[in-house]
């Protein structure tokens, strides 16, 4: 190693014959050798929820910069993450061609959609709602690009605690890349509440900007209808962790991630509001819909039943929170529909399970030219 260190570039030039070499999807991957790939896909994912969750508190209190430390710091997990799925496409390691095709799809139109961001803001000007289209195909992008490196991981990992861990931790960026549209009304409440008392934390030059503009301060923070927070809190969250219980199969995978997320943002929570940054609510609500998601499917409750029954529930612990003045906005009516939607799409999972959709996530297609399948 040291050895090694003393000679950088004779250890690239080693690296680069040793695995750098062109092979098809499907390729034998030594465990060691899929554990470190799949680390650094961990490690770009975590440099991006980093740089996502300081970005969201960044506009909540300066003008937007397209270099701004947040930016640099996802453009960072960007970078290497186009390096994983350049090196997944060139040598074939770890992948089978759907799970390939995935991660290209989704780096492909995350690349897409950051000069379509850039140019609508230049249009929009602050434009700092989470909700717009060009943010839109941000979050369309890192999901698909999510679902293929999870995909990868689980066919071509032996079982085990390593592969759990991997998987729990793959779902997690997944469930915080489904989250994150809210993060906006999670601190815009507090945001708003602070303005109106007289003690606001966001620049002077921001809120001159957006009055400007022609925004209010509560277009300019909480810019979305109130039943928005709650529908997708439960329809696209809660939604995400049926799937992740469904695929990963250990009996409180959905607590876990949730449980996960929430200690993760309360960490956040503290690091930002130390730098003097705006402070946001946290939805803890999702830890009791997560909790009775795999009660569910533990005890293989049909999705359309439990799913109304699982978004009654939520609505009321919300209620808790909201006395608490913890929550943003929830317009309370919208539970009927919010359940009813819910329960329709936790069945289509429910089918999609049954069907042979699963059992084809869980196989590895034709593997490369003259090699043996790869066992699953």
């Amino acid at each position: 190693m040291g050895a090694a260190l003393a000679h950088p570039i004779a250890l690239v030039r080693w690296f680069w014959a040793a695995y750098l070499t062109p092979g098809h999807p499907g390729r034998p991957t030594d465990q060691t050798e899929l554990t470190w790939i799949y680390g650094a896909w961990l490690g770009a994912f975590l440099l991006k929820m980093l740089g996502s969750s300081w970005d969201v508190s960044w506009h909540f209190r300066w003008l937007r910069d397209d270099l701004a430390p947040p930016h640099l710091l996802n453009s960072a997990g960007t970078a290497l993450v186009i390096g994983l799925v350049l090196v997944h496409s060139y040598t074939g390691y770890g992948v089978d061609r759907r799970a390939l095709r995935l991660m290209q799809w989704g780096i492909g139109t995350f690349l897409v959609a950051i000069p379509i961001d850039i140019v609508n803001h230049r249009i929009n000007g602050l434009d700092i709602t989470s909700w717009s289209p060009s943010h839109g195909l941000l979050y369309l992008g890192t999901a698909v690009m999510l679902a293929g490196a999870i995909r990868g991981w689980w066919l071509y990992a032996a079982p085990g605690r390593v592969r759990n861990l991997v998987s729990l931790g793959l779902w997690l960026f997944f469930v915080e890349n489904a989250l994150f549209p809210n993060q906006h009304q999670e601190y815009g409440v507090l945001s708003l509440r602070d303005y109106l008392a007289g003690h606001t934390t966001a620049e002077p030059q921001l809120l001159d900007f957006a009055a400007a503009q022609g925004q209010t301060p509560t277009m300019f923070m909480l810019p979305v209808p109130s039943w928005v927070h709650p529908a997708w809190l439960i329809c696209a969250g809660l939604l995400a962790l049926v799937v992740a219980r469904k695929v990963v199969g250990l009996r409180w995978t959905a607590t876990a991630v949730a449980a996960t997320y929430l200690a993760y943002r309360a960490v956040m929570w503290v690091l930002l509001v130390g730098m003097g940054f705006p402070p946001s609510v946290l939805p803890f609500v999702l830890l009791v819909g997560a909790v009775l998601v795999d009660l569910a499917v533990t005890y293989r409750a049909p999705g359309w039943v439990a799913g109304p029954v699982v978004a009654g529930v939520v609505y009321a612990a919300a209620t808790v929170q909201e006395t608490l003045r913890m929550l943003p906005p929830w317009d309370w009516w919208s539970v009927l529909p919010v359940a009813i939607v819910f329960g329709a799409l936790w069945a289509a999972v429910d089918r999609l399970a049954r069907s042979a959709w699963l059992a084809r996530w869980r196989t590895a297609d034709v593997p490369a030219p003259g090699t043996a399948p790869t066992p699953v």
